[in-house]
């Protein structure tokens, strides 16, 4: 680990000590840590791995002109990248839908971003973690089955 010193107006500060506080930290460098991390996850250059794992969840409505039938079949379409939904109705037209996703970063960041741009859906949003595997399959004592281990790369 690094020790870095940086020079902050002191507007940003007190902005910084009030996400703190809102979400629970207990110092400054866990808080920054978390805001550069992100701010270099979403853009498309830098923190750049192979594979990753994400989060997309957004609001649609339920119906609009078979956007349920069309998202749904986009992660069918998808299914290798495809981990999981859930989906939950807010009232009688709109549902919130979580969708998680593991695979090559470019081709979950273009389903997500499809998924996003489809006419009925809003807000949004993809978490999107980047991963390194080890490279090597694990067995653990009579499971059966064997896996690899993905590794948050930041």
């Amino acid at each position: 680990m690094q020790r870095l010193t940086i020079s902050l107006d002191d507007s940003i500060a007190a902005a910084i000590d009030d996400f703190m506080a809102r979400n629970g930290y207990n110092n400054r460098s866990e808080a920054i840590r978390d805001l550069v991390r992100n701010a270099l996850v979403r853009t498309d250059d830098s923190a750049k791995t192979e594979n990753c794992v994400a989060a997309l969840s957004y609001v649609y409505d339920y119906d609009g002109r078979d956007l349920a039938m069309r998202l749904d079949k986009a992660q069918h379409d998808h299914h290798d990248l495809t981990i999981s939904s859930m989906r939950t109705r807010l009232d009688h037209r709109h549902c919130m839908e979580v969708t998680l996703l593991k695979g090559p970063t470019d081709d979950v960041r273009k389903l997500a971003e499809s998924t996003m741009a489809e006419r009925g859906v809003r807000f949004g949003q993809i978490n999107l973690v980047p991963v390194t595997s080890d490279g090597h399959r694990h067995s653990h004592g009579g499971h059966g089955h064997d896996h690899e281990h993905s590794t948050p790369a930041l």
